[in-house]
Order: structure tokens, then C-alpha cells, then sequence
């Protein structure tokens, strides 16, 4: 699986490392006021919010805070400033001064430098670099909050989870908080929907190349009334970098030293920023090596070919522009196109399969911004995208190598959007400017799985309009000198959508952020979220199938007896639908302003949620808990309907022909509107800032604590998935240090993923605990061949921990989790930036 000379050729030829951002030092309130002039137009105002979410070192806090700069005075650069501001790459010269109206982004609130009531996690591009991450696969595998399972390249597709989407399809990464599914998770570039990935409504987080990331955002709290459908564990927004000047070009090589996964990554970005504009663009191309099962002594019994971890390959191309038109409009464009290939093979003993899989992801995102009288801003934005998963899968006979096509299909996805929408202020209150935030759009999704081996397709089309509403009213703020009450802001958002397939579903968001003092800060929030059903559940082929009554569980009935079995897609599925409750206490002491720390407990019901009712088709009439899909007795009126339904797909397995009065009962296994969830837990992150020698040490971590239980059908009692096999753990977290003293920085974290119970013998795994290190080098300086040259040597799992071990059922299943554990080991890598 190796790219053509010329394609690396003109990778090595592009570009790819990040310049950081700059930040400013987290200060103590829930908004950081940084004052900005806008050269060549009238200032209406000295200052403008900028969400301090985006300036905080540490996983999960969110403590937005107030602190006011003056617009003409550079703040000081010390050594407690540098750890939390990402610090750019050396430049030829000082860059063009902007004339532009500079969007202010924040995640979780359509309100322009507003607050959230929810948690944040953020990640900016140098704490990226800091901690080793290649692309933002890793970044996001490594929050406690989020669940490495579903679809990820480590993730065996040959492991019987009991999930469908537990696998990996595509080779991409999907975000998947609270370990809900990835179809439960929004993912956002600068705001806007990416097209979704493969079968399962994942979006590849990774296709976005992270030399083009100023950051990313994570809102782990339910979000359908700011953003619509999909948003019920959350929404990870990333945001690119807006200026960059020069070029950089890079190369990344690496592999573990049990055998497998060799790495090599080139990369390059250049921009450059004029008086009324700027632009970035840049280009990845990557290589991955496979794991085969024989490079690992826990797998080595495993019959060979049989792949852990799939070699892969990876081009990816991104470019974001921005134009001022005048004083008071601007032009933004975001777009990236991803090519990528994986190959894996699974080894059933007589037989194996070779599986091969091509995903191309482009993604389109034009938009204008307005700056009318009176603060109001107006945006009008639209965005395309296209995702082709091309799979080809051959069954190859073991001894002879005889091979046959076993599948060849395309799982094709297409999306458009258009939404218009205006912000501003409406009055003032005595805590500041009360604000308004108003839109509407549309938005429609296509999905088709054409067999090219069959000659078949199946697929369809959703369509929604959509209008929002959201309000922010500060009514006490600092300046005011109310006892006990030293900051009071309620919000409030309202979403209504209206979908060709299901109806309208309105969703709502109350929020409240509480300040008593300058050392603490509590949000609350509750909302209602919804997910509408995938394409792949609503428009799959429906199949209706003829069997014996004992075939599928049915005791005492005549031996001739059969039943009606129905199978695929259901038309008339409804939404899922959740509400959410989430509390957070931020603890910034004004009298220590090196320590933050944070605490979030957070509650999701999430209810009516797609399943497969007949997993097991064999228990079907003997399983008690089934009931409710079991029709019996039906009358001619009922079995004609099923018929009529499934006549293009009717097959008779029961070795009689069909006799309606021989039918005893009718089996609906069609997906359908019966899961129930309930998922709690507790949150906790902080950092520790300090003078240590010559530099400053960070001290920062994370740690969540998750209870989900789910219940199949109203029959059926619940049972627990967090801290069970193939779901999330009940513990995870992530722990370490930051040094830096300007040139030089070293970081080591430690990861911990608790133990996972195996249901069907009761027996737990032991836990998971990693040790990650990096260290880099820049050279200073602005002048000479040297300067903006950044070396990093990298090392994940330097212990080389080897994934803890179950008992699978099959021989053929891995005997680990590998949705929470990894088969890579100890990787060791090195990268080399060169910025001109």
C-alpha cells in the first residue's frame, strides 16, 4: 500500500506544522474581555469577548473567566503567560497588519464571544505539539470523556461486541462521548457539519489536518438546541487557524518496537496574510504499516494472515481563506479533501478474508459575515460534502489460495446545509449587554449501499428545515457590588426542525452561570436533544423470510407450524430523543491564580433509541423478553401487509411452500424505536502552574468516572454497559506534566483505563495503565539557517504495557478489548519541522 513517487514527492514538497495561537493567561471569571482595534474601520468598542476556553492549559475545565487588557499595551511575556499561550514558530518578518471582522467562535453558544453553561475542553495547536499527538485521531483518544471504540483504526472488526458499529469501517477516527455511539456525537468544522463516514453516521475527525488546527473544542453536554440533530452526548468543534505566514514543511517517522505499525508522515503548510485577507493551506500524506497477529505473543496462536492494527494510507489536503470586502462584510471559505486506504485480513481456519477499503471525504464550507450598525453581526453560510467508502472484501481458501469476491459495495454518503442567521444586542442589563442570537436553514442528507457484486442499491434521502432562537442576559456582573453575588447570567436556547421522514421535534436549553466570588464559579444546564435515525436504519433493504416455528424458538406447536420473519429497514422510525442535566463547579482561587481545577457531574436518559430487536433470530419466540415484536395468531389482513411490504425480498427457509395458515406467528425484526439508556457520571480536571528553574511546569489532568445501563425492550431489565467488555470503563484518566523554558519542552503523562467485566463469566480484566514522554527542541531566534527548526522525539506506552486479556468466545476473536485497550505497545517516533 505504498503512495506513487510523485505523491511523496509533493508531499515532502508541501507543508505541514503548526504555528500555536496566542494566548493569554487564564484570569478568573467567565469572560475574558481582550481589547482589539480594527485598523482602517471606526471602532464601535475598545474591547471584544474572546472565549477563554480557548486559552486554558487543561483537560475539561472550562472556568471562562474575566480579565480586561488594554487595546495599546502588549501584555507582559513571562514565564506564567508562556505555559497557556500557544507560542508561534519563528517568521521571515513581522506579519500584515488584518483589516477584517475576525469571527469570534464559541463552541456551545451561537452568542459572539458569550459564555456556556456547559463544560469545555479544549486543546489548542501547542499543547497539540506538547503532548506527541500526529493527528487529531490521537488528540481525541486521549480525553477521558471520550470512548475509543466505535469506529477507530484499533478497533478489530472481527470482535463480537454485540455492537454492529463497533468496527472499523473506514480506517478513520470519530468522536464518541460517553461511549453512546459516534452517531450520538456532532463533529463540527468552524462551526458546520462534516459529512458523515461509512454505514454508521460516523464523522473521520482525523481527515482534518491538524497543521491547519488552531484548536478543538468539546462541549460534553447535550447541544440539539444550538446545533440540531446528533448533539445528545455532545459536540466537538474544530477550529482552524485563521492566519499563518510563511512555510513549514515536516516529517514524522516512527514504529513499536514489538514489530508493526512503521510510520512515515510527511507534511507542509504555507500562508500568508495581506491587509484585507489571508489564507492557509496544507498537505499530509501518510503511510502505516500493519500489526499482524504473529508480531504479538497474546495473538500469536491466531492463524495467520491476521491483522490487529491495519496498514493504511493517507493524503489529505486542506485550504482556508478569508477576504475582508469593505469594511463591514468578509468572505470565508474552509475546505480539505482525504484519501484514504486501509487493508486488514480476518482468519476463520479453513478460510480468510482480505479486505480492502478506499474512503475519499471533501468537504466544501463557503460563508459571508455582515457587521451592521449597532453590533449586530449577520452570517450566511453553506457547506457540501461527500464521503465514499469503497469496500472489496476476498474469501481465500487456506492451502490452496483459491480466492473468490465475497463483497464489493460502497457505503456513499452526501450532505448539503444552508443557514442564515443574525447576532447582537438587545438592551442593557445591569451585568452587561443582554444579547439575541436568530436563524435559519435547511439541510439535506443522501446515503445509498450500492453492491457492485450484486448489482443492487439501497439508500434515500432526509431533508430539514430548521430556525433557532437563543438568548444570554447578564444580570449581575462584578462591577456591581452585590453581596454573594458577584456574577448571575441566564440563557436560554430554543430549536424547532421540521424533517420530511418523521415530522418536528423542538428542542430546548435552559442555563445558568453563578459566581459568589472571584475563587468560584458554578454552571448549570438542562436540555432536550434528539438524534434523527441513520439513512442506513430508515432505507436499508427490508427482507421477509418463511420458518419453521422450532427453527426460531417455538415450543408446542405443530411440527408443520412456520412463522413470518421481517428484517431491514422501517420508514417510520421516530427520532431518538434525551434530556440532559449537567452541573459544574470551577474552583480558580484569586489568591492562587496558578491553580484551576473543575468538577462536573452530568446525567443523560436518552430513550427510544434504533435497535435490531431479533439479534438472535433463533430465540425469537422462546425469548420472553421479545414479546413485544411477536405477533400471534395473525390474520390474513396482517400476514397480506408483511408480504406486500417484503415481495422483492422473500425468502423460504422453513422446506415447505408458504401456507398463511400454517403461519403461527409473525416476527418483527426490523429496526425500531425501543432502546432505552441511562448514563451518570463525574467529571474532574485541573493544572497547576509554577516556576521551576529556568522554565515554568505544568502540572494538568483529567479523570471521568461513567455509570450507563441500557434496557433492549420494555420487557427486558436493564443491564449494565459501562465497565464492561467493549463498552467504556467505568474510570479513565490522564495525568502529567508540562516543562518549558522557551526552546526546550518536556512533557510526561500517565494514562489509566480501569478494568472491564466480561458478562458472560464474570471475570474482570485487569486495568490499563500507560506512560507517554516528548521532548522538544526550537531554535530560537528570527535570523540564520537554523532558526524555526522544531525537533520532537516521541515515546507512547515507553513501559511497552501489553493490553489486558480476556477469554474470548471464538477462536477467532482477539483476546483483548479493543475498544478500550491497544495491541501497538511501546511507540517510538521522531519528527522534524523546518518554518520559513
Amino acid at each position: 500500500m505504498k503512495r506513487s513517487s510523485s505523491r511523496k514527492a509533493l508531499s515532502i514538497a508541501l507543508l505541514a506544522v503548526t504555528t500555536g495561537t496566542t494566548g493569554l493567561a487564564p484570569a478568573q471569571e467567565a469572560t475574558a474581555v481582550v481589547a482589539q482595534s480594527q485598523a482602517g474601520t471606526e471602532p464601535i468598542d475598545t474591547k471584544i469577548e474572546v472565549p477563554v476556553a480557548s486559552l486554558l492549559p487543561l483537560y475539561g475545565t472550562a472556568a471562562q473567566v474575566t480579565e480586561e487588557v488594554d487595546a495599546n499595551v502588549d501584555p507582559p511575556a513571562t514565564h506564567a503567560d508562556s505555559s497557556s499561550a500557544d507560542r508561534p514558530l519563528p517568521a521571515a518578518g513581522p506579519e500584515p497588519a488584518a483589516t477584517n471582522l475576525e469571527s469570534i467562535i464559541v463552541t456551545g453558544t451561537r452568542i459572539r464571544g458569550g459564555t456556556t453553561p456547559s463544560p469545555v475542553i479544549t486543546i489548542g495547536s501547542e499543547r497539540i505539539r506538547e503532548e506527541g499527538f500526529a493527528d487529531l485521531g490521537e488528540v481525541i483518544r486521549n480525553i477521558p470523556q471520550n470512548f475509543s471504540g466505535g469506529q477507530n483504526p484499533g478497533v478489530v472488526t472481527a470482535t463480537g461486541s454485540g455492537n454492529t458499529y463497533n468496527q472499523n469501517a473506514t480506517g478513520g477516527s470519530s468522536l464518541n462521548l460517553r461511549g453512546i455511539g459516534a452517531d450520538a456525537t456532532l463533529t463540527l468544522l468552524n462551526g458546520r457539519r462534516l459529512p458523515n463516514s461509512g454505514f454508521g453516521q460516523a464523522v473521520d475527525i482525523s481527515a482534518i489536518p491538524v497543521a491547519a488546527v488552531e484548536r478543538i473544542d468539546i462541549v460534553a453536554d447535550g447541544a440539539s438546541a444550538i446545533y440540531g440533530s446528533d448533539a445528545v452526548a455532545g459536540v466537538g468543534n474544530v477550529v482552524l487557524k485563521r492566519d499563518f505566514d510563511g512555510v513549514t514543511l515536516s516529517t514524522r517517522h516512527g514504529g513499536a518496537t514489538d514489530g508493526g505499525l512503521t510510520t512515515r508522515e510527511y507534511a507542509a503548510v504555507a500562508g500568508t496574510a495581506w491587509a484585507s485577507g489571508g489564507l492557509i493551506a496544507t498537505y499530509k500524506d501518510s503511510t502505516v504499516d500493519p500489526i499482524h497477529a504473529g508480531q504479538r505473543r497474546y495473538t500469536a496462536h491466531m492463524d495467520e494472515p491476521f491483522v490487529l492494527y491495519p496498514g493504511s494510507d493517507l493524503g489529505s489536503g486542506l485550504l482556508s481563506a478569508h477576504q475582508a470586502l469593505g469594511d463591514r462584510a468578509e468572505f470565508q471559505l474552509d475546505a480539505f479533501r482525504t484519501e484514504r486506504s486501509q487493508a486488514w485480513y480476518q482468519n476463520y481456519g479453513a478460510f480468510y478474508y482480505e479486505n480492502f477499503s478506499e474512503t475519499t471525504t471533501t468537504s466544501v464550507a463557503p460563508g459571508m459575515e455582515f457587521s451592521l450598525p449597532g453590533g449586530w453581526v449577520v452570517t450566511v453560510g453553506a457547506a457540501w460534502g461527500k464521503d465514499r467508502n469503497v469496500n472489496r472484501t476476498q474469501m481465500v481458501v487456506a492451502g490452496t489460495n483459491a480466492s473468490t469476491l465475497a463483497l464489493h459495495s460502497c457505503y456513499c454518503n452526501e450532505s448539503e446545509s444552508f443557514e442564515a442567521g443574525a447576532e447582537g444586542p438587545l438592551f442593557t442589563l445591569p451585568g452587561g449587554e443582554a444579547r439575541l442570537a436568530v436563524g435559519a436553514g435547511n439541510r439535506r442528507s443522501d446515503y445509498e449501499n450500492i453492491s457492485y457484486l450484486r448489482g443492487t442499491r439501497e439508500g434515500g434521502r432526509q431533508s430539514s428545515r430548521h430556525a433557532y432562537g437563543e438568548l444570554n442576559l447578564p444580570l449581575v456582573g462584578p462591577d456591581m457590588g452585590v453581596a454573594g453575588v458577584r456574577r448571575l447570567v441566564l440563557s436560554a436556547a430554543l430549536r424547532g426542525e421540521d424533517y420530511d421522514s418523521f415530522g418536528s421535534v423542538t428542542t430546548p436549553k435552559l442555563g445558568v452561570i453563578y459566581s459568589p466570588g472571584p475563587d468560584l464559579t458554578l454552571k448549570a444546564s438542562w436540555g432536550e436533544s434528539f438524534k434523527a435515525p441513520m439513512l442506513s436504519q430508515l432505507y436499508a433493504n427490508r427482507i421477509a423470510g418463511l420458518w419453521t416455528a422450532s427453527a426460531v424458538g417455538g415450543a408446542g406447536d405443530p411440527s408443520d407450524a412456520t412463522v413470518l420473519m421481517a428484517f431491514g429497514g422501517n420508514p417510520e422510525l421516530e427520532p431518538e430523543r434525551a434530556n440532559t442535566l449537567t452541573t459544574s463547579l470551577a474552583f480558580h482561587p484569586a489568591a492562587l491564580p496558578a491553580l484551576e481545577a473543575e468538577l462536573t457531574w452530568f446525567r443523560i436518559n436518552y430513550d427510544q433509541r434504533v435497535i435490531q430487536p431479533l439479534p438472535v433470530y433463533s430465540q425469537s419466540l422462546s425469548n420472553p423478553a421479545l414479546a413485544d415484536f411477536i405477533l400471534y395468531s395473525p390474520d390474513a389482513e396482517e400476514l397480506a401487509a408483511v408480504l406486500a411490504t417484503y415481495s422483492h425480498a422473500f425468502y423460504n427457509y422453513a422446506g415447505a411452500d408458504y401456507d398463511p395458515d400454517k403461519v403461527v406467528a409473525i416476527a418483527y425484526g426490523q429496526y425500531a424505536n425501543a432502546m432505552r439508556q441511562r448514563i451518570e457520571g463525574v467529571d474532574l480536571s485541573g493544572s497547576y502552574r509554577m516556576d521551576l528553574g529556568t522554565g515554568r511546569l505544568t502540572l494538568r489532568g483529567s479523570a471521568s468516572w461513567l455509570d450507563s445501563s441500557q434496557r433492549n425492550t420494555a420487557n427486558q431489565p436493564p443491564f449494565d454497559l459501562s465497565g464492561t467488555l467493549f463498552y467504556p470503563a467505568k474510570v479513565s484518566a490522564r495525568l502529567g506534566a508540562v516543562w518549558d523554558n522557551g526552546s526546550l519542552t518536556a512533557s510526561m503523562f500517565a494514562n489509566h483505563i480501569d478494568g472491564v467485566a466480561d458478562r458472560t463469566t464474570g471475570k474482570r480484566t485487569s486495568s490499563f495503565t500507560t506512560v507517554d514522554a516528548t521532548i522538544r527542541y526550537v531554535v530560537d531566534g528570527r535570523h540564520g539557517p537554523w532558526s524555526g527548526l522544531e525537533i520532537s522525539l516521541i515515546g507512547q506506552n515507553l513501559l511497552n504495557r501489553e493490553p489486558p486479556l480476556y477469554a474470548p468466545v471464538a477462536m477467532t476473536d482477539v483476546p483483548y478489548d479493543s475498544t478500550n485497550y491497544s495491541a501497538i505497545g511501546r511507540f517510538l517516533s521522531v519528527a522534524v519541522s523546518k518554518h520559513w
